[in-house]
C-alpha cells in the first residue's frame, strides 16, 4: 500500500517538473506540427506564434484544453495564404473562425471533415473559392456554419443536411449556382436541418424550384433569405407550414404562379417578395398582424382594388407595393398606423381624392403615389413630409403643378452618427438584410446604445456609428468605428475575443432582423514589453555616442537643410506631420512660392473662389504670363491631407491626356500645400446638368463628355506605367473646358498598381456614396472595374440630371426598377429623363445602346462589367452609328439627319427591342430587361 502511494506520489511530482522544466511543451506534439506547418503557409500572424510552444506561451488565437487545441480564432488578423490540408489533423477542435482575412483564400482542404468535434466553422469574408467540400457533412456536432461573402462556385452539397443541430446557415453572397438540395432529390438535403433557425443562401445564382418538400411543420426556422437568386416556378405551399418564421426574402428572383397561403405565419415581421413574376390575386394578408415590412412590388397580380385588410395590420412600419395594379381610393385609417414611416404605391392605378386625414402618424416620412389617376388631393396641417404625386392628373392643376408634391422635391436627412476621432481605430460594417424599418433616425442610437453596452463588458472602448444607408438591395449598411481608451491599440486578444460583431454572443436590437458583421482590416501594434526593454537598452548604449556626435550633427544638417531648400522644393517634406513615405517623384511640375500665388490671387481674396469642399479652398488666379490657373489650396485639418498631395503631383505630372486635367505646378512652402491646375472655364458637369451653371448640354454633347472621360480613363488603365485606379470617379470630379471636352480631375485617391495588380489590390475603401462599386465596398477588393462602376453611374446621371443618392433614392436601383423585364418596355422611364433633353425636342439616337452600357457597367459583379477601353470603343460606335463625329476643337458635327438614322435604327433592331412612338417620347430604341 505504501509503495503504491509512494509511486504516485513521485509520478506527480516527475510530471510538475515536466511542466515547470523550460523548453517543456505543453502542446501535444501531433498539434504543434500541424500549427507549425499553418505557421509557413500564413503571413502576417501574430508575434506570439514565435514561440516554441502554442498552449504554454499563449499564442494569441489559440486556446488549449488538456494539451491540446481546442479552439483556432484568428478573426481579422491580416492573414495571408491558405489552409493547409494539416489542418485535419486539430482533432480536438471545436471553433474555428478565420473571418475578415480578406488575403485568406484559395480552395477549403477535404480534412476539414475530420474535425469532427467541431462546433462552430465561420470564414465570413475572406477569398475563399472553388466548391464547398462534402465532407463538412461530417461535422455532426456543428451548431453554427457561416461561409457567406467568399467567392464559392459549384452547387450546395446534399450531405450539409446531416447537420442535424445546425442552427445557423449562411452560404450567402457566394457563386453557388445549382438546385436547393433536398432529401427527397438528393439523398440528403436542407430539409432536415429541423434546428436551423437561419437560412441565409441570399445574393447566389440558385437555379430550378423552391422544393414542396424543403418546408416542414416541425422545422424551427425563423429567417429565410433566398433574395438575389435565379429561382423558378412557384413558392411552395409547404412554406405556409412554418410557423416560426419572423422574415422572409424571395425577391429579386425569377418565381411564378400565384402567392400560396401564408395565413399560419402569424409571427411574420418582414415579407417581401418584390420583382418576380407572380400573377393572380394579391394575396390576403390579415391574420399577418406583426408585419412590420410588406413589399409586393414589381409583379404581375391581377387589377384589385386597395385590399380591404391593409387596415388590420396595425403595426406596419413600410408599406411598398410599386407597379402592383391597384385601383379605388386608400383608406385614411392607414396612415395612422402608429408605427409606420414610408408608403410606395407608385405607378399603379388609384384615383379619385387621396385624403390622409387628420390623424397622421408622427413618424411617417414618406408617402410616393406618383404614376397614379388620382384626380384631386385634400392636405392635412398635420402632414409636412414627403408627399410624391408626379404623374398624377392633380398635378396639371395650376397652383399645385409647381409645388413641391409634382416635383422631384424631397427632404434630406442626414446619414451620420456621431462622429469619433482616434489614431487607430477598429472599424467594419454591420450589414442588416431585412431590418424593420425604413427609416432609420428613430433607432440607429438605440444601435449605437446596444453595441456600446456589448463591448463595454469586455474592452474599454469608445464607440460610435460613422454612417448609415440602404443599399439598392435594401440592405442596412452601418460603419462602425472604435476606439480604444487608455491604449494606441487594440490587442490582438481584444480584437479576437470583443470586436467580432458575428459570434453569437452578440445579438442587436430586433427590429434590426438578421445581419453579418464585416471588419476592415486592422494592425494591431506588435510591440511588447521584451521588445520595449530591448530597445531601450540598445538607446542607451547608443545614447553616449549621440551626445558626442550631436553638436556636430546639427551643424551639418542646418548647412544641407539650407543647400537642399535651394534646390529641392521636399526638402519641408514631412514637417507637416500628415506627409508619409518619401517625398513626391516628380517629372516636369513647376514649383511656386507663396508669394507668387498670393499676387496671382489678389492676396487669396473670397472674390476669386471658384470652389470648396473637405480639403479647401479652389482660387482662380493669373499667373505673370496672362495665364490664367486654378489654385487647390488646402486647409488645416483637411480631409486631403499630405498622401492625396503626393499622389496627385506624382500623377499628374507623369501622366499627360487630353481628358486628364493638366497639372500646371505645386507649392510646398510655409506650411502650404498648394496645387496649380490648368483652368477650366465651364466648371463640372454635376453643374452642367443639375442647371447650377446655368449651361444645357444637348444629347450630342452628352454622348461626347462620356466618351472623352471613359477615353481618359481608359489611359490611365490601360496605357499609364504603372496602370493607375482612380477611385474617386464621379461628376464633380469631371470638368469641361470651353469646347466641353471633359476633362477627369481629382486624382488625391488614386492608386499606383502593377500589370498584375490592375485586376485585384486589396486597400482600404475610399470613395464617395452613391458611387462606390458594392464590391469593393464589401471586400476590399480594388480592381479597375470598381472605376468602371462609378463610371456606370455618371452614365445614369448624364441620362437623368439626377444625383446617385438623394431622400430614399437611389438612382442605379430606379432605373432598373424602371426596367419591365417582360416586354422590354417601360412607360415611366420617360419620367427619370432629364427634362432639358425632352423640352429640346431632340431624338435621342443611341439612348437604348448607352442605357444598356450604362447597367453593364453597374453591375454589382465586377466579373460581369466592361473594361473601360470597351466601354469607350462602345460609346464611340454609338456615335459613329448616330452620326456625330469629331471635328478637332468644334465639337460634334451630325454627318446627317437624325431622322435618318431613325428610320435605320428601327429597321434594323433587334425583335426582342420595342420603339416607343415618338409622339409620346422622342427616342428610338428600347430598354433591356432588368
Amino acid at each position: 500500500m505504501k509503495i503504491c502511494i509512494m509511486s504516485k506520489l513521485l509520478l506527480f511530482l516527475l510530471l510538475c517538473i515536466t511542466i515547470v522544466l523550460p523548453g517543456c511543451s505543453y502542446t501535444d506534439p501531433k498539434d504543434v506540427s500541424v500549427l507549425k506547418t499553418l505557421k509557413k503557409q500564413w503571413k502576417n500572424l501574430p508575434p506570439t506564434w514565435k514561440n516554441s510552444d502554442p498552449c504554454g506561451d499563449r499564442w494569441e488565437g489559440i486556446t488549449c484544453d488538456n494539451s491540446r487545441v481546442t479552439r483556432l480564432i484568428l478573426f481579422n488578423m491580416d492573414i495571408e495564404g491558405t489552409i493547409s490540408e494539416d489542418i485535419g489533423n486539430l482533432t480536438q477542435l471545436w471553433r474555428l473562425d478565420l473571418s475578415s482575412n480578406l488575403k485568406l483564400g484559395g480552395t477549403l482542404p477535404v480534412t476539414l471533415g475530420n474535425l469532427v468535434h467541431l462546433d462552430s466553422l465561420k470564414l465570413i469574408n475572406c477569398s475563399f473559392f472553388g466548391e464547398i467540400p462534402d465532407v463538412l457533412g461530417n461535422l455532426e456536432n456543428l451548431t453554427y456554419l457561416a461561409l457567406n461573402s467568399n467567392k464559392f462556385t459549384g452547387k450546395i452539397p446534399p450531405s450539409l443536411g446531416k447537420l442535424s443541430k445546425v442552427t445557423w446557415l449562411d452560404l450567402a453572397d457566394n457563386q453557388l449556382s445549382g438546385p436547393l438540395p433536398v432529401s427527397a432529390n438528393d439523398g440528403w438535403g436542407l430539409d432536415q436541418l429541423l434546428k436551423a433557425k437561419h437560412f441565409h443562401l441570399n445574393q447566389n445564382y440558385f437555379t430550378g424550384e423552391i422544393p414542396e418538400s424543403l418546408f416542414s411543420a416541425n422545422m424551427a426556422l425563423r429567417h429565410l433569405l433566398l433574395d438575389r437568386n435565379q429561382l423558378e416556378g412557384p413558392i411552395p405551399n409547404s412554406i405556409g407550414l412554418v410557423q416560426t418564421l419572423t422574415v422572409i426574402r424571395l425577391d429579386n428572383n425569377r418565381l411564378t404562379g400565384s402567392v400560396p397561403s401564408i395565413s399560419n405565419l402569424t409571427k411574420l415581421d418582414f415579407l417581401n417578395l418584390a420583382n418576380n413574376s407572380l400573377i393572380g390575386r394579391i394575396p390576403n394578408l390579415t391574420s399577418l398582424t406583426n408585419l412590420n415590412v410588406l413589399d409586393l412590388s414589381n409583379n404581375q397580380f391581377y387589377p384589385s382594388e386597395v385590399p380591404a385588410w391593409l387596415s388590420d395590420l396595425q403595426n406596419l412600419r413600410t408599406l411598398i407595393i410599386e407597379s402592383g395594379q391597384l385601383y379605388g381610393q386608400l383608406p385614411q385609417n392607414l396612415f395612422s398606423f402608429p408605427e409606420l414611416q414610408e408608403v410606395r404605391l407608385n405607378n399603379n392605378s388609384l384615383n379619385g381624392t387621396f385624403d390622409m386625414g387628420n390623424n397622421i402618424t408622427s413618424s411617417l416620412h414618406t408617402v410616393n403615389l406618383e404614376l397614379n389617376n388620382i384626380a384631386s388631393v385634400t392636405f392635412s396641417s398635420s402632414y409636412k413630409n414627403n408627399l410624391m404625386l408626379k404623374g398624377n392628373p392633380v398635378c396639371s392643376i395650376p397652383h399645385l403643378s409647381t409645388t413641391a408634391y409634382c416635383k422631384d422635391v424631397f427632404q434630406q436627412k442626414a446619414a451620420i452618427g456621431t462622429l469619433n476621432t482616434c489614431n487607430h481605430p477598429f472599424s467594419g460594417f454591420l450589414v442588416f438584410r431585412a431590418p424593420y424599418f425604413s427609416d432609420a433616425s428613430d433607432h440607429i442610437t438605440k444601435l449605437e446604445q446596444n453595441l456600446t453596452n456589448t463591448l463595454k463588458a469586455c474592452v474599454p472602448n469608445n464607440l460610435s456609428i460613422q454612417d448609415y444607408y440602404f443599399d439598392s438591395n435594401t440592405y442596412f449598411w452601418v460603419h462602425v468605428k472604435i476606439c480604444p481608451i487608455g491604449q494606441s491599440y487594440f490587442n490582438r486578444t481584444e480584437i479576437i475575443n470583443c470586436l467580432d460583431l458575428n459570434s453569437q454572443g452578440y445579438n442587436p436590437p430586433r427590429v434590426y432582423g438578421p445581419y453579418y458583421f464585416t471588419a476592415s482590416p486592422y494592425r494591431s501594434s506588435s510591440i511588447g514589453k521584451p521588445y520595449i526593454i530591448g530597445v531601450a537598452v540598445g538607446c542607451a548604449v547608443l545614447a553616449a555616442l549621440l551626445v558626442l556626435l550631436g553638436v556636430y550633427a546639427v551643424w551639418q544638417k542646418k548647412r544641407a537643410q539650407r543647400e537642399k531648400h535651394m534646390n529641392d522644393p521636399f526638402a519641408s517634406w514631412g514637417s507637416m506631420g500628415e506627409e508619409s513615405g518619401e517625398a513626391p517623384k516628380l517629372s516636369g511640375a513647376k514649383v511656386f512660392t507663396y508669394d507668387e500665388l498670393k499676387i496671382s490671387t489678389n492676396n487669396f481674396k473670397e472674390i476669386n473662389v471658384i470652389g470648396s469642399g473637405g480639403y479647401g479652398k479652389v482660387y482662380r488666379g493669373m499667373l505673370p504670363e496672362k495665364k490664367l490657373v486654378a489654385i487647390k489650396r488646402s486647409k488645416e485639418g483637411s480631409m486631403q491631407g499630405g498622401l492625396e498631395f503626393k499622389t496627385e503631383i506624382e500623377l499628374l505630372s507623369r501622366v499627360h491626356h487630353k481628358n486628364l486635367v493638366g497639372l500646371v505646378g505645386f507649392c510646398l512652402e510655409k506650411g502650404e500645400r498648394m496645387l496649380i491646375y490648368e483652368y477650366i472655364c465651364n466648371g463640372t458637369l454635376r453643374d452642367c446638368i443639375s442647371g447650377a451653371s446655368g449651361i444645357q448640354l444637348d444629347w450630342s454633347k452628352r454622348l461626347k463628355i462620356a466618351l472623352d472621360s471613359a477615353t481618359g480613363l481608359a489611359y490611365l488603365h490601360d496605357h499609364a506605367n504603372p496602370p493607375i485606379i482612380h477611385r474617386d470617379v464621379k461628376s464633380t470630379n469631371i470638368l469641361l473646358d470651353e469646347n466641353f471636352t471633359a476633362k477627369v480631375a481629382d486624382f488625391g485617391l488614386s492608386l499606383f498598381v502593377s500589370d498584375s495588380e490592375i485586376g485585384h489590390v486589396t486597400t482600404h475603401v475610399k470613395g464617395t456614396l452613391g458611387y462606390l462599386d458594392p464590391e469593393y465596398y464589401m471586400t476590399q477588393q480594388l480592381t479597375g472595374k470598381s472605376d468602371v462602376y462609378s463610371f456606370g453611374v455618371v452614365m445614369l446621371e448624364l441620362i437623368t440630371a439626377q444625383p446617385p443618392i438623394s431622400e430614399k433614392m437611389f438612382i442605379v436601383k430606379e432605373v432598373r426598377i424602371a426596367l419591365d423585364k417582360q416586354d422590354k418596355q417601360y412607360q415611366g422611364l420617360k419620367d427619370l429623363i432629364d427634362p432639358i433633353l425632352i423640352n429640346k425636342n431632340e431624338i435621342l439616337v443611341g439612348l437604348d445602346r448607352f442605357l444598356d452600357l450604362a447597367l453593364q457597367c453597374v453591375e454589382e459583379e465586377s466579373s460581369k462589367r466592361p473594361t473601360m477601353n470597351e466601354i469607350a470603343k462602345e460609346i464611340e460606335d454609338i456615335m459613329r452609328i448616330a452620326g456625330f463625329k469629331i471635328n478637332s476643337g468644334l465639337g460634334f458635327q451630325k454627318r446627317f439627319h437624325p431622322a435618318q438614322f431613325y428610320s435605320m435604327d428601327a429597321s434594323s433592331s433587334s425583335s426582342s427591342r420595342a420603339n416607343i412612338s415618338s409622339s409620346d417620347f422622342r427616342y428610338s430604341g428600347g430598354f433591356p430587361s432588368q
